[in-house]
């Protein structure tokens, strides 16, 4: 109903972790833990939400629900450790306030698939966004990448949320709902260069405080040493300032976890082909721009509108009333002289502004759009309702009675 979810990694027994925070902005728990440095095994669970600080609930749920399904006990030596982090997708990226609770936390727990990860918008990517840094406002999600050499598995799993632009292996902005005025072939560090005004007017992109984080989890089955597998955790954390520009600002809460089942021994490093500890983070890191990119989502395109279809007024009349979203968010569609128009009540429901009303144009049936650089779909079709924005990114709005 968020869209807003839960992502939670589990593991067959404890395993060893370390935690690097770099964003100004982080919400997590049980990192304290983690950077002790001691070398037991003591984690059970990796868990991201979506929520802000309300999605925390989501780690001490699913150390809960390990314990209320006999895998772990009140035993000094038995207790559930979950570590967690959380991204903001609340603001102008949905029109409620819900955030994933105890319950859906639990269930997210209890569905876990051996060996399957979603990527794309699903979990804690459910309402994901970048590149707000320069007005881009993409959609997001969760990605993964997974590499194996002889014994050794890599695996790094990232909740791209990030104030900065994700950029492609050539540069290039991963996604990105462009400026009219920008050069077709923009490269990030064209962006980054003319700042400060590519963020300005002309430029096209939005300046103000955002609240972003991108929250990653390193996953490697060879035993190190806690001062390896934190070293681990600071060389990919760092590195991923080459997929997401700008990195680790003040708005973002970028929290890296590194974790070892420690099933395999690290090889005599005198072995032909051994790999150190600098190779093995050269590798995740190149995984972490891999799971990054997998992230980004296909875009949704703007509409088409030409040429726009005729719609009666009976039918626009029809369309007419007001539509709740939540307690914070009302859009009222009134007709008009053989137009539709669209105001917001509370705050602005994404192209619908709250100081005036703004035409919606029709283009495909039931459905209007609101032209502008972001896309905007709101769908009439279902009776008493009002669907924006229809798909992964859904918002749904119900008609009051008597309106």
């Amino acid at each position: 109903e968020g869209p807003t979810g839960v992502t939670v990694f589990s593991f067959d027994k404890k395993v060893l972790a370390a935690v690097d925070v770099r964003g100004g902005a982080p919400a997590t728990i049980n990192t304290d833990l983690v950077r002790l440095g001691y070398s037991s095994y003591d984690i059970d669970t990796v868990v991201f939400a979506g929520g802000a600080a309300y999605g925390l609930e989501a780690t001490t749920a699913v150390a809960t629900a390990l314990k209320d399904d006999g895998r772990n006990t009140g035993r000094w030596d038995s207790i559930a450790v979950a570590v967690g982090a959380v991204i903001f997708d609340y603001g102008d990226r949905r029109l409620n306030e819900i955030y994933p609770d105890k319950k859906l936390a639990q269930a997210a727990y209890r569905a876990r698939i051996p060996g399957v990860f979603r990527n794309g918008a699903a979990g804690a990517g459910s309402m994901t966004r970048t590149g707000d840094f320069f007005g881009c406002k993409a959609h997001s999600g969760q990605g993964g990448a997974f590499k194996q050499i002889g014994a050794l598995k890599i695996a790094v799993f990232s909740v791209v949320n990030a104030y900065g632009l994700v950029t492609d292996r050539e540069g290039r902005p991963a996604a990105c709902y462009r400026d009219p005025s920008w050069p077709k072939d923009v490269r990030v560090d064209d962006l980054l260069r003319n700042l400060p005004d590519s963020r300005k007017a002309g430029w096209g992109a939005e300046s103000g405080r955002m609240r972003n984080t991108t929250v990653t989890l390193v996953a490697i089955n060879q035993k190190m040493e806690p001062a390896e597998l934190q070293r681990l955790a600071i060389q990919v954390h760092t590195a991923m300032g080459r997929s997401i520009q700008p990195f680790a600002t003040a708005s973002d809460g970028d929290t890296l976890y590194a974790i070892t089942t420690g099933e395999i021994d690290a090889p005599d490093p005198s072995t032909p082909g051994a790999l150190n500890g600098v190779e093995i983070g050269s590798i995740a890191s190149e995984l972490a721009w891999d799971a990054v990119l997998a992230s980004v989502p296909p875009q949704p395109a703007l509409p088409v509108m030409s040429p726009q279809p005729a719609v009666p007024a009976r039918t626009l009349a029809s369309y007419a009333g007001k539509y709740r979203f939540s307690n914070f968010v009302t859009v009222n569609i009134t007709a008009q002289d053989g137009k539709l128009f669209g105001q917001a009540v509370g705050r602005n429901a994404f192209n619908v502004p709250m100081d005036k009303p703004v035409e919606l144009l029709p283009y495909d049936g039931g459905r209007f759009a609101v032209p502008g650089r972001y896309p905007m779909v709101l769908d009439f079709a279902t009776k008493g309702k009002l669907v924006i924005n229809p798909g992964e990114w859904a918002q749904t709005g119900i008609k009051q009675a008597g309106r």
